[in-house]
């Protein structure tokens, strides 16, 4: 059980039987009656975002979850094939479950799949992932780090933007969790 002194960013916790990602807090003091925290907790299963209102010294419960390190393999139709490390299972998850991440998934890269009650419910990404550049508009003499952006298609589909010196080979370092440029790698 967490209490609401626990409360923190990226804090799992769970409520009315489901597990909730905990996206923003704040503690509430005012003049008159008690303390309460006011937060935004994002479901982990479908995604939506609820408000939610604690009364301070309440207390909510820590859900069942797990996580387990895997490799992606490959796409197969409508899902997507990954492989415990450990055990040589292999685990299919559907587009809806793997979410926003899909874009950047590489084979063979390892990541991790988060089983909620031992159902998976999505995944964690590396932070940072080297992709190759496919599609990129060629760029002009003179461009500079600072001269603005382009977009540019990676080796996964995803579409980016990225400095105009950037061009179609290049290999950049992406932010996973943002989606956006942060080099180019040698």
């Amino acid at each position: 059980m967490y209490s609401t002194a626990e409360f923190r960013k990226g804090l799992r916790i769970e409520l009315e039987g489901k597990p909730y990602l905990m996206v923003d807090f704040q503690h509430v003091k005012p003049g008159k009656g008690g303390a309460f925290v006011r937060t935004k907790l994002k479901n982990m299963i479908n995604g939506r975002v609820v408000d939610q209102t604690f009364r301070s010294g309440e207390k909510v419960g820590r859900p069942d979850l797990e996580e387990k390190e895997m490799q992606y393999l490959y796409r197969a139709g409508e899902h997507f094939v990954f492989m415990d490390n450990a055990t040589y299972d292999q685990v299919f998850l559907t587009k809806e479950q793997v979410g926003e991440p899909s874009q950047f998934l590489q084979e063979s890269i390892t990541i991790k799949i988060l089983y909620y009650n031992k159902e998976p419910i999505g995944l964690e990404l590396p932070t940072f992932v080297e992709l190759a550049v496919t599609a990129a508009e060629p760029g002009l003499k003179g461009d500079t780090a600072s001269g603005g952006s382009k977009p540019a298609t990676l080796e996964t589909g995803a579409v980016i933007q990225v400095p105009l010196f950037v061009s179609e080979g290049d290999k950049i370092r992406v932010d996973t969790r943002t989606g956006t440029y942060i080099e180019r790698v040698k």
